[in-house]
């Protein structure tokens, strides 16, 4: 039986979590993608606890512009709380979703905002 879009994106990210973690020195930037917006968060898997995080949807980003755009001001806005917190390296973690568009307009944001990865 052939599987659904959403179930292959679980597929993948099922086995990209097997190789990645977060710790606190290096946490995990968490990425998840809806039709109408975006959500990132840096994710310490150690203790279970999300470090700081960021998405469309709050007043501090500016969501006006196309979806690209306000993805890229999402990851600018991420790396400038992770960097607040002392955070400068992490883990780029695209839950299961391709490396193209919105989530590689976030990653340039990100980067552009100071995060090494």
């Amino acid at each position: 039986m052939a599987l659904t879009k959403v179930e292959k994106r679980i597929r993948i990210k099922r086995r990209v979590r097997g190789k990645i973690s977060g710790s606190s020195e290096l946490p995990r930037l968490s990425v998840y993608k809806s039709n109408k917006e975006i959500y990132a968060q840096l994710i310490d898997d150690n203790s279970g606890k999300t470090l700081a995080s960021a998405s469309s949807r709050e007043k501090g980003v500016e969501a006006n512009g196309t979806k690209t755009e306000v993805s890229a001001a999402v990851g600018k806005a991420i790396a400038a709380k992770a960097i607040a917190a002392g955070i400068e390296n992490i883990v780029f973690d695209r839950n299961g979703f391709v490396y193209h568009g919105r989530i590689k307009a976030l990653a340039d944001g990100a980067r552009e905002g100071g995060l090494k990865f």
